[in-house]
């Protein structure tokens, strides 16, 4: 009996693809770390009984009347806003995500960019390559904001948020956080519940940690960002559509607030043509919060978990769509 098909959409770790190959025979896309292009996708997916995709995959109806063989779609990612879950379920579709492993990793990038955007470390670095050292020490040269003793308001208490909320203890902050679900068990004299307008207006620091949906696309725009402090600083980690980009600009320029960093835009890659990079008030990362080579890693071996699960029979591990047992296909 021939083994089930999976192709891969990118480069992945050798650990992952030998789970993989235990079972199943592989393909993965060579394309030096670039996302497949959509007509191959298209054709690859034909033939494949899993499909390991990232976020930079669309996976909707289209693709999905070209996969027939399909029995399940493993995201190499935490969010799945990529994939049309709907539809999925409806054909009897596995979807699967890899939770919990980048959150520790995710989180110390959201707090190393907040600590850089606070204290001006990527200008002061930038400032000492392009024009040398020039000016001897002064009290006001590239001076910034302090971290600890100050209030950080944390916009959606997930696994990220949470760990957040643990690192801003350590730094002797006041916590104020905004999330569908009160947790009214984490709250104390130094963490507290608050709408979204007394986040953005006590806080000194905002970290967004929402995932994108209808309710999050551009929650963080103009009219929030006249509500902060002018000495704040918006932080976001987690998906680009949730900060309107053309709104922080328009703030960062003005200085109605103090600075930003971004590791996630509203299009991705970023157009190097966005007027943000012309600022100096931002830092800017290329989507690189769970680059850590563990995280990476355990996410590649668990998405290949997952993908080998249920084409061997089993439940996956960490499934998106449960509720696709009623129509899987055989």
């Amino acid at each position: 009996m021939a083994k089930p098909h999976v192709y891969v959409t990118r480069q992945l770790f050798k650990s992952a693809l030998d789970i993989i190959k235990n079972s199943c025979t592989v393909e993965v896309f060579n394309g030096d770390d670039n996302p497949v292009p959509r007509k191959l996708l298209l054709e690859k997916v034909r033939d494949a009984d899993g499909l390991l995709c990232l976020l930079t995959e669309k996976i909707d109806k289209e693709l999905m009347n070209q996969g027939n063989k399909l029995k399940i779609i493993s995201n190499y990612a935490v969010g799945f806003n990529n994939i049309d879950v709907p539809e999925a379920t409806s054909r009897g579709i596995w979807v699967t995500n890899t939770p919990g492993i980048l959150t520790e990793t995710t989180a110390d990038c959201a707090w190393a960019l907040m600590m850089a955007s606070a204290r001006r470390i990527v200008e002061g670095d930038r400032n000492i390559r392009v024009n040398g050292w020039v000016h001897a020490w002064g009290p006001k040269m590239f001076i910034g904001s302090d971290v600890h003793g100050k209030t950080l308001g944390i916009v959606g208490m997930g696994r990220i948020g949470l760990a957040m909320m643990k690192r801003a203890q350590g730094f002797g902050m006041k916590v104020i956080y905004y999330d569908p679900r009160r947790l009214s068990e984490i709250e104390n004299d130094l963490v507290r519940y608050g709408t979204l307008s007394d986040l953005l207006s006590d806080s000194d620091f905002v970290s967004v940690h929402t995932p994108l949906d209808e309710k999050t696309h551009h929650l963080i725009g103009k009219a929030e960002f006249a509500k902060m402090k002018r000495t704040a600083y918006l932080v976001n980690t987690s998906r680009g559509p949730v900060v309107d980009e053309s709104a922080l600009y328009e703030a960062l320029r003005d200085k109605v607030i103090a600075g930003a960093a971004l590791d996630v835009f509203e299009k991705e890659p970023l157009d190097p043509a966005s007027p943000l990079i012309k600022l100096d008030n931002i830092v800017l990362t290329p989507h690189i919060a769970s680059a850590s080579i563990e995280t990476r890693t355990a996410m590649a071996e668990m998405a290949a978990t997952n993908i080998v699960s249920v084409l061997t029979g089993k439940e996956p591990p960490n499934p998106v769509n449960l509720e696709v047992k009623k129509n899987l296909r055989k």
